[in-house]
């Protein structure tokens, strides 16, 4: 007897220490074996990804941060036009980044996505170099603020916007899938480093400010003093200096294998779903097909299950077994039988849809950092101490508030809201997201504001679309900007990849970056409605080529005032969002993520 306890003791131990070894969240390293603790993921390959992502926000700001100025100065470009143009190139590369998180949970995996889309990003970028070098920055030297550039051909236009798009095209899709693969890294079964997943997100958000604080200040220094080639030589250097550096960490990352086609899953539910619309089911999700746990190991890549939810009865009709399927379910057809995870995959998609729409104004007004705040600067007096300060630059602001509301927010705010709620977590993701929606309208007003009192202050001397007001008093809506991009997009990391489904992670970023490109086409809309609505009768309008002929403050205000109806509407979706339900794991209660 007590020979066989000592050998139950020796098995339970060496059972003990396998499931110590390995994670157990279902990731696999490169080769598709159980991932290994201390060989794959943690903070090694975490800093591996952040320090990719730093480099390449580096490479794509210092091509983005001083566009509009490229546009205006380089291929002659009106004002309007220029923000236009420019959104419209921001909302493309959000765009693209849908396509690489299909791509990505459905056929590649994320590894492979990134480092392809990465290879896409360096090319478009030594084709951006290329052709600015040979074709449009002619004469030499021109493309500063006293030299013009130009004319240019069709063809050598063309070929700047084909690079700029690849770009756009590579770094779109590499965005997404980057900061999920850097959430992969940390086992969310592990009470410690499910902590570092969290933190994970703040971390990833400061690195890529932190990278574009090198473009925004150093290369948008050159750039603004004509140094274009230079500027975007630099990007192409750093971005493949992250390329080889991603490569290098392939054996330290963990793995999750792609799902398959998730529109398909979606389908399904709502065609079996359909098939039996006549059909009433019981309350509190009894008789709902479920795989049992062989059977779900092998369909879903080691996925855990979702639990039911209440909501959205209709689309439980997709997983009730009626007495014509009870003896049909094996072989099971999933046009007509869909699992409780596959209905529940598709009630988390319907409850998110609101959430992200609501942020998509938000983004509008994110975006005029990057166009009209520059073009307001460009406007201002910019020698500062015999220094002359790029526009661009002041970005920098940006960036630093950035870090420093990051660190108040995970050192101050979120020990002391734990205390005073008796929550662990703080604020939750909602909550923040609002508070990011609130803080934006304050700095729409701080910049309509410093509009009216730069509108007042002309100077002798001067151009005529120049004003004596010292480009520093642009400082607070930057810093309030930066203020809100802590509470909005970082809380948006972390909500959508908490709530997404495990096959719709990659997804789940995407819809932050998504919400970012169509915040830049409703921009670019609302600058062309504006324009059309006040250049009649032969005004000059709210943005016109000379600013000080205008009225930007008015646009400024509009937006604040949009994004306070938008408040409106975002606290309404997020009282009614009920969180997702993991088997082993609530998302929380369902009031848990609630504003």
């Amino acid at each position: 007897m007590k020979g066989g306890g000592s050998s139950m003791d020796g098995d339970g131990r060496r059972e003990e220490e396998e499931c110590c070894e390995y994670t157990l969240d279902g990731s696999v390293d490169i080769k598709g074996r159980p991932a290994i603790k201390g060989k794959t993921g943690g903070w090694i390959a975490g800093i591996l990804l952040l320090v990719n992502q730093g480099l390449a926000t580096l490479a794509f700001f210092g091509i983005g941060v001083n566009l509009v100025l490229f546009l205006t100065r380089v291929l002659q470009q009106n004002n309007a036009d220029a923000a236009n143009a420019v959104s419209k190139w921001t909302g493309t590369v959000y765009i693209f980044s849908l396509i690489g998180a299909f791509l990505s949970d459905s056929y590649w995996g994320r590894y492979k996505t990134c480092a392809i889309f990465q290879i896409i990003f360096v090319l478009g970028l030594v084709l951006l170099s290329l052709s600015s070098h040979l074709f449009l920055l002619k004469p030499s030297g021109c493309g500063d603020e006293e030299t013009f550039c130009g004319p240019h051909s069709g063809p050598e236009v063309d070929v700047f916007y084909l690079s700029t798009y690849l770009v756009a095209l590579g770094n779109g899709g590499y965005q997404p899938n980057i900061a999920t693969l850097g959430a992969d890294q940390f086992d969310t079964e592990d009470p410690v480093e499910a902590r570092s997943k969290v933190s994970f997100f703040s971390h990833f958000y400061l690195a890529l400010n932190l990278g574009s604080l090198f473009s925004n200040t150093f290369l948008g220094y050159f750039e603004d003093n004509g140094m274009w080639a230079l500027g975007f030589w630099a990007s192409t250097g750093s971005a493949f200096m992250a390329l080889v550096l991603f490569l290098g960490g392939t054996p330290r990352y963990r793995h999750f294998k792609p799902g398959g086609n998730p529109f398909s899953r979606l389908c399904q539910v709502i065609v079996a779903a359909s098939r039996k619309w006549r059909v009433r089911i019981p309350p509190g999700g009894h008789n709902l097909y479920e795989v049992d746990f062989k059977e779900e190991l092998a369909v879903s890549n080691g996925h855990r299950r979702l639990l039911h939810t209440e909501g959205f009865e209709f689309l439980d009709r997709a997983a009730f077994i009626d007495s014509d399927l009870q003896d049909q379910l094996i072989p099971r057809d999933p046009w007509r039988c869909c699992t409780i995870t596959q209905v529940e995959e598709v009630k988390c998609v319907l409850r998110l849809i609101p959430i992200w729409l609501t942020t998509i104004l938000y983004s509008v007004a994110f975006t005029q950092m990057a166009s009209l705040f520059v073009e307001q600067g460009d406007a201002m007096n910019t020698t500062i101490a015999g220094f002359e300060i790029p526009p661009a630059s002041m970005s920098a602001f940006d960036i630093l508030s950035v870090a420093v509301f990051i660190l108040l927010n995970r050192r101050l705010l979120t020990p002391l809201v734990s205390r005073l709620k008796k929550e662990p977590k703080g604020l939750t993701e909602l909550q923040r997201m609002g508070i990011g929606l609130i803080v934006a309208i304050i700095a729409m007003v701080a910049a309509g504001t410093v509009e009216i009192v730069r509108l007042k202050h002309g100077c002798k001397g001067c151009k005529d679309d120049e004003s004596s007001l010292s480009i520093l008093w642009q400082i607070p809506q930057y810093m309030l900007i930066g203020a809100s991009e802590v509470f909005m997009y970082v809380g948006q990391l972390e909500f959508f990849n908490d709530q997404a489904p495990n096959g719709l992670k990659s997804f789940g970023s995407a819809l932050c970056m998504a919400s970012i490109s169509l915040g830049n086409y409703v921009s670019s809309l609302l600058v062309t409605i504006v324009m059309k609505i006040t250049t009649e009768d032969n005004r000059p309008g709210w943005i016109p080529g000379n600013l000080n002929k205008g009225h930007m403050d008015r646009f400024y205000f509009l937006l604040a005032a949009l994004t306070s109806v938008d408040f409106v509407l975002y606290v309404a979706c997020a009282r009614w969002y009920k969180c997702i339900k993991l088997e082993g794991r609530c998302g929380g209660d369902e009031g848990d993520s609630r504003v």
